[in-house]
Parts: structure tokens; sequence; C-alpha cells
């Protein structure tokens, strides 16, 4: 069996074990399954960002935000329970990816930022997004204004905050998703194909451990997402701290206690990192950023720019979704060459 069965494949699995344990299958008027299974499943509770949240029954008009989030559905096989997806359409090409046909039979919602008259405009019952990706006081979209107006919400565990102000982060990223995985996994009462997941994502980068650098070899890395004056990047709670310390690199902000954040160009220069990785997404495109890094004169004496060891990676590949594994691998590959 593959890793990412699909979806048509899913559906009829799920069916089956449904009716071989004598479950009550019931539909909605569009289709989509309603089933309660005789073992009692229901209701379930969950812990997600410190909150103990319950569930009576499967939510089956979900909408989600970004390219991550909704990802972590599709691993799942929960397109039949979402209403819809926002996403800029800066996050890469969707065409080759293993969740193209779930990609193509849910709804694009918006291209821009997720709101709450367009959950509504959904008839959403739960929102799967997190703060900074999508949840903003600033925008006056979160979880507490969903639940006036009757909407659930699920947060995604990278963007939990962790009572310093608003700094995010209670965990290692790859827990914060396999911690997604086994909460969906209940929620949805698909907790074989959770296990599942998590167990081949753990053996994928276990396999690109045994490749990657180590000791001595280990170069040190940092993160560029972008930004001129002050670079954004990442802290020890967003993905690229794990994705970058699993394929045998050395993590510099690994002291930075925050998910995304910003940092001083003095303190970049500082811990001269002999590899950066470039975050691809948006309208400056990879080769702009990259330009800038080697042209930018006060970077001229860091190892990295004076070796021209950049990296590329894209955007879903660094926050929480389930082509963090495939990164791990891919940056191991990269950081063997730099070191050869």
């Amino acid at each position: 069996m593959p890793t990412y069965m699909r979806p048509a494949a899913l559906a009829l699995a799920t069916a089956l074990a449904l009716t071989g344990c004598g479950a009550e299958v019931t539909r909605t008027a569009d289709g989509k399954d309603t089933s309660r299974t005789a073992d009692g499943h229901y209701p379930v509770t969950v812990e997600n960002c410190g909150e103990k949240k319950t569930y009576d029954k499967a939510p089956q008009r979900v909408v989600t935000n970004d390219v991550g989030i909704t990802e972590i559905m599709f691993a799942l096989g929960l397109e039949d329970h979402m209403a819809g997806y926002v996403m800029p359409d800066d996050k890469g090409d969707l065409s080759a990816v293993p969740w193209k046909d779930a990609y193509g039979k849910t709804e694009w919602l918006s291209k821009d930022r997720i709101t709450e008259e367009l959950v509504l405009d959904a008839r959403a019952d739960l929102v799967f997004a997190g703060w900074n990706y999508g949840f903003s006081e600033g925008d006056a979209f979160t979880p507490a204004g969903l639940r006036r107006v009757g909407i659930d919400s699920y947060l995604l565990s990278e963007s939990c905050r962790n009572g310093q102000g608003k700094a995010r982060g209670v965990m290692s990223p790859l827990d914060a998703l396999y911690t997604d995985l086994a909460n969906l996994g209940k929620v949805f009462d698909v907790e074989d194909r959770a296990e599942a997941l998590t167990e081949s994502f753990r053996k994928q980068i276990a396999e690109a451990q045994t490749k990657a650098p180590k000791g001595s070899d280990r170069p040190r890395v940092f993160l560029y997402d972008d930004g001129r004056d002050k670079p954004l990047t990442s802290g020890v709670y967003a993905g690229p701290h794990d994705i970058i310390t699993k394929a045998g690199g050395d993590h510099i902000m690994k002291d930075l206690k925050d998910s995304w954040t910003t940092v001083g160009w003095e303190t970049v220069i500082d811990r001269d990192p002999e590899v950066i990785v470039i975050n691809n997404y948006g309208d400056t495109t990879a080769d702009r950023k990259r330009a800038f890094l080697l042209s930018y004169k006060p970077l001229a004496n860091v190892s990295a720019i004076r070796n021209n060891r950049i990296v590329v990676l894209d955007y879903v590949d660094l926050v929480e979704s389930p082509r963090n594994p495939a990164a791990v691998t891919s940056l191991a590959a990269e950081l063997r060459k730099q070191a050869s």
C-alpha cells in the first residue's frame, strides 16, 4: 500500500470498514457521509493549543486556510468533509502533488484572506486555521469571534501561542504535525489513517537522517523568508527548525523561542551561516531573494554568501504540512552536497 492512498480508495476502504462493523450509514443531500459508528466513537475530546475540545460528531463543512493546513486534511482523506479552502495562488504548482484529485474536487473559496463573511457563506461548521495562518485580532477574525456565530475552530498546533505575548510555539514543529494528525484522526474517526501517516513520516525522516551530515560536518544554516531591513526567519517552533536539524544542519536560530519572527542582520552575521535556505513564495521570487542576499554588502563576508551556498525550498515544505518529511529528505541531500 503506498503512503498516500487515492481519495477514492480511501472512501471505498472506509465504506467497507463501516459496513463490516454494523454502522448506520446516512448521507446529507449533497452526498456527504454522516455515519455514526456502532462502536460509539463519539463524543471525542482532544486537546488543541491547551484547550479541551469535545466533538459529538465529525464536522462536515470544514473551511481550511492556507496550503499546509489544507493538505493535512487531504493527506487524511478528508476532502469530503470540507466546504472549501482559502489560499493565495502563490504557493507553487499543485498539479503534481499527491493530493491533486482532492484539490480538483474541493472548492477554492478565495485567493484572498479568510473572513467571517466567507465562512458563513460557506456554511462552515469548523474552521481549521492558525494564529497568523488566518486568525488575527488585527483582522477581527478569531476563534472567539467564530464561536459567537456558532462556528467551531481548530488551531494549527505550530501556531499555538505560548503565553509570552503573541509568540507562538509550544512543541517541536514535527511534534506539532503529529499532534494535529492524531487529533484530527480522532475528530473525524480516521485514527488508523492518522497513525499510518505518522508512522510513514517518522520512517521517512529516520531514513533521511542516516544519510545526513553528522558531527563536525553539520553546517550552520539560516532560514531566510523575506525582508530587507530585518529578515523574517524561523525560531525553534517553526517548521524549518526541525527540517534543518533532522537534515543534518545546525539551525543558527535554535535559541529563538518563537516560530516565524524577525531578527537583526547583525545576529545573522555574527552567527556566520554556512548555508542559507530561502523560503520560496509570494511576489518576491526566490531568484530575487538570492540576488538580494548576494548583493547585500553587510553579508559579504558571511560564509554562505562567500561560497554561494544557497538552497531553495517551497513555502509548503517549511510550514507545518505533510510535505515536511520530504523536505527533510531533500535538504539532507543538499547539505551532503555542500559538505562534499
